[in-house]
């Protein structure tokens, strides 16, 4: 549009909606697929940021006007201001109720309120909500009344030659598509929501809200430039803290701004807060950042009371005045959660599988583990690990986070179940000990050792039996007749025993050992003593 000149971080808002648009309109990876939830979550808190930044401005400019006075000429301009912050949070609501009808209808988390990869790549919903049932072109019309609605609202107390972009293109609008052949004839709705994951639809809307809250923030900034010389009024100056969220788990970032409430673009204030200097952008706020340590004792909700001490000094009335300023805060305690087949004990020298999370670290979770009488193997997803113990004892799992020890968890450690040593036919199926069987049947006769059934469901990589040791011997009148060894129970020379076999005659099976093979190939063998007894007829 003419008349806009962009800022640098206009252009560079306006660069990540290129970056979006064009991954949404190309068939991208799963590995970039998964990059769109931290897309989404990182513009999430900067919408929040920008949210906390405007409703100040707009405390700020009707405190500036009623300290000036209330001149005529200005107090239209709070009302002015108001109104973008209502038209904002109304596009901004719309918005974030599209959203969250994309998650509930992709089912995007589950009850845990952990998002769910296979839902966030379904390309179907998207198209559903917005192309079918007209959410997308409605998005679109809504988007670009915004910009028009403000430059109203600026026109209506002088302000002529401020202008805004739309923020709704057809690819035809974007550099990035006008010269692609397959791209350029697309719609906005086509190019943004045509098979279109889920995940990148979300962080796509994410974006938008965020160019709603800029251009909000720019009329706001033009609407106080516009008011006359400010000055203190000292006897009302207060010192205020804005969190992003007044509860943070250990492990995470605590968020927020520190800041006089009637701030000088004319004198940069300096602030501390618990003995530590605080940095002061050029618009007098201070930006806080730092990472809430565990605490010692939590009270029944998981919740530690702590409280920030700070001051902030600054000139007023032509001397320095320091102001106090306290903000209480709470540190919740993170939780260590556990999914496993087998959560109670894990069982000895085997790849036990467990996935370890910390729900109330939520995206920032970077999971280190340690592991006393044991060893673990990283898995391809934060959380994800194998554990193998010992052979007995207790096995105990520290779970951290970023640098900062999270918890210990604990477990047994179960002995592997011997297996049931069980005799077939050569087609797997058991033999009928109760019944005397064909002495021809019995030619492809195996022994065979078959896991504990829970073992052998929760852990099959390392449920690999077979029997390695023993021997089968032809019994007449119970006197041993012939004897074959056993060095493979899935391979016995049968042929030979039974050559001199007849009706009545007994086969006794003795094993005494059997071999595991275990997740990383290895041999175990393990002594045994059991013994099987079929009859020939």
């Amino acid at each position: 549009m003419a008349g806009v000149k962009e800022t640098p971080r206009q252009r560079m808002i306006g660069m990540m909606y290129l970056v979006l648009t064009a991954l949404l309109a190309l068939q991208v990876s799963n590995q970039i697929l998964q990059k769109f939830v931290l897309i989404n979550d990182g513009m999430e808190r900067t919408s929040k940021n920008f949210i906390l930044k405007n409703e100040s401005t707009v405390g700020s400019i009707e405190y500036t006007v009623e300290q000036q006075g209330n001149n005529e000429k200005d107090v239209p301009k709070v009302a002015a201001a108001q109104q973008v912050r209502e038209t904002t949070k109304e596009i901004y609501s719309y918005l974030e109720d599209l959203k969250q009808q994309l998650i509930t209808q992709s089912n995007a988390k589950n009850e845990e309120g952990t998002f769910v990869s296979s839902s966030l790549k379904n390309t179907e919903v998207a198209g559903n909500l917005f192309v079918n049932n007209g959410k997308g072109e409605e998005m679109k019309q809504t988007l670009n009344a915004y910009p028009t609605k403000i430059e109203e609202i600026l026109a209506s107390v002088g302000i002529t030659d401020r202008k805004f972009a739309p923020i709704a293109l057809d690819a035809a609008e974007i550099d990035l598509f006008k010269n692609d052949s397959e791209a350029k004839n697309k719609s906005f709705v086509a190019l943004n929501f045509v098979k279109s994951p889920v995940g990148a639809v979300m962080a796509l809307i994410s974006q938008y809200q965020n160019e709603v809250l800029n251009i909000e923030s720019e009329a706001l900034t033009t609407i106080a430039n516009t008011i006359g010389s400010f000055y203190f009024k000292a006897d009302i100056t207060e010192a205020k803290i804005s969190a992003v969220s007044n509860i943070v788990a250990a492990g995470t970032k605590f968020e927020g701004t520190m800041f006089i409430a009637s701030s000088s673009s004319s004198a940069t204030p300096t602030m501390t807060l618990d003995g530590r200097s605080v940095t002061v952008d050029e618009r007098g706020f201070g930006q806080i950042e730092f990472t809430a340590t565990p605490a010692s004792q939590y009270d029944d909700r998981g919740l530690a009371r702590r409280v920030l001490k700070g001051e902030i000094v600054t000139n007023i009335g032509g001397e320095d005045q320091v102001l106090p300023v306290e903000y209480e805060y709470f540190v919740a305690q993170p939780v260590v959660k556990i999914s496993s087949e087998v959560v109670q004990q894990l069982y000895a020298d085997c790849a036990n599988e467990l996935l370890i999370e910390v729900p109330a670290l939520g995206n920032t979770y970077a999971p280190e583990f340690s592991v006393s009488n044991g060893q673990s193997i990283k898995g391809n997803k934060p959380g994800q690990v194998t554990i193998i113990p010992g052979a007995s004892g207790k096995v105990t799992i520290g779970v951290s986070s970023g640098g900062n020890k999270i918890d210990d968890v604990t477990f047994d450690i179960k002995p592997v179940p011997a297996p049931s040593i069980v005799a077939a036919m050569s087609n797997g199926s058991p033999v009928d000990l109760a019944q005397a069987q064909a002495i021809g049947s019995l030619t492809g006769l195996k022994i065979l050792a078959t896991p504990e059934p829970t073992f052998g469901r929760t852990m099959a990589k390392d449920a690999n039996f077979e029997v390695t040791g023993g021997e089968v011997r032809l019994l007449r009148s119970d006197v041993p007749r012939q004897t074959i060894q056993i060095s493979n129970g899935n391979s016995l020379a049968m042929r030979s025993l039974l050559e001199s076999a007849r009706p009545g005659d007994d086969i006794v099976v003795v094993v005494n050992q059997v071999t595991r093979t275990n997740f990383r190939g290895n041999k175990i063998p393990t002594s045994l003593n059991q013994i099987i007894r079929i009859g020939v007829k």
